[in-house]
């Protein structure tokens, strides 16, 4: 590879992430304030992040994009019923059809079982 095309490539670096450095407390919080419709896809993304098999690159953009469901600053204040969640539904889903291939059943599963926990039907 020539070194004009190793200089556009990107480097992506990411420390494994693991339980203990995400709040998931504060994570579930918010999540339970929004509701089932948007904690699936925010406890997928989660889930996705957490999975030691999830890339680098994934991890950098789901991880953005849960940093943005929890910021209390937002394009839609999150006060506005329902309307408030709709810009964060949009990233979170936006983001999992981004990386829907690393998506496998075990974490879907994973995260059915924690909405199901902070959900009950």
């Amino acid at each position: 590879m020539s070194s004009q095309n190793k200089s556009k490539e990107k480097v992506y670096e990411a420390e494994v992430i693991d339980s203990s450095v995400i709040d998931e407390s504060a994570f579930r919080k918010v999540l339970i304030k929004a509701g089932r419709t948007i904690a699936q896809p925010a406890l997928e993304a989660f889930e996705m992040v957490l999975d030691p098999s999830t890339p680098a690159q994934a991890r950098v953009s789901l991880i953005a994009a849960l940093t943005y469901l929890i910021m209390p600053i937002d394009l839609m204040p999150d006060i506005i019923p329902v309307a408030g969640f709709s810009d964060d539904l949009v990233a979170l889903t936006a983001v999992i059809s981004l990386w829907s291939q690393h998506m496998t059943p075990e974490i879907r599963l994973r995260a059915r079982r924690k909405l199901d926990a902070w959900f009950p039907i």
